[in-house]
């Protein structure tokens, strides 16, 4: 047996250390949770830091942070594609000319974000089974349509009763969060798309 001499015994904790330590962790949280948590409300209370915003908000806000069966057109598992980056999101039944153009759209806008690059990812939402000639066109593209029935499902949610969206071609922006945010319609110009992003980006430390 050990002699009373040769226990060993713990050293108290200072109560400073703990109230710092737990004072460090507090800041960190603030840090990287508030930004974005400002930015979604900025946006889903009519968006206008600098002036108007050029999109549609999505009304009634959707979240597709539920689901987690996304899977990649190389049948890669994604269950949450969205985190870590605000997303360009083109949403189509089939790619089909249209489609494509708004495709090369999107590559420019990206593109030209030049250090925030690495912030934004393009996404192709769509139904169509051989996706092998927008692939050989855009290698860098994440293309999910491995699961059609959830493809439909979220065209329904976003459809807001009207057209369903795999028929319109939209693009859609994706916060880090799952939050579909904003929305552009066919006609509205990349330039325009760009503007929105780049205040969003500069709005934000997320992503």
């Amino acid at each position: 047996m050990m002699t009373p001499d040769e226990t060993t015994t713990l050293a108290p904790v200072d109560p400073a250390q703990q109230r710092k330590g737990r004072m460090i962790f507090l800041l960190l949280a603030i840090f990287f949770t508030v930004p974005l948590l400002v930015v979604v409300a900025m946006i889903k209370f009519d968006w206008r830091p600098n002036g108007k915003s050029y999109g549609q908000l999505i009304q009634p806000p959707v979240s597709i942070a539920h689901s987690t069966h996304w899977v990649s057109d190389q049948q890669q598992a994604l269950p949450a594609f969205w985190q870590d980056k605000w997303n360009i999101v083109l949403i189509a039944r089939e790619c089909d000319a249209g489609c494509m153009q708004r495709l090369y759209d999107l590559r420019q806008i990206y593109v030209s974000m030049y250090k925030d690059m690495v912030r934004v990812q393009r996404v192709l939402i769509t139904q169509q089974a051989d996706t092998t000639p927008i692939r050989a066109r855009y290698p860098d593209l994440l293309i999910i349509n491995g699961q059609a029935d959830q493809v439909t499902e979220l065209g329904g949610l976003l459809s807001g009763g009207g057209q369903n969206t795999l028929d319109a071609h939209r693009v859609y922006f994706i916060d880090p969060l799952g939050n579909v945010m904003m929305q552009y319609g066919p006609d509205m110009e990349a330039k325009w798309i760009r503007k929105d992003l780049v205040k969003l980006l500069k709005a934000s430390w997320a992503g």
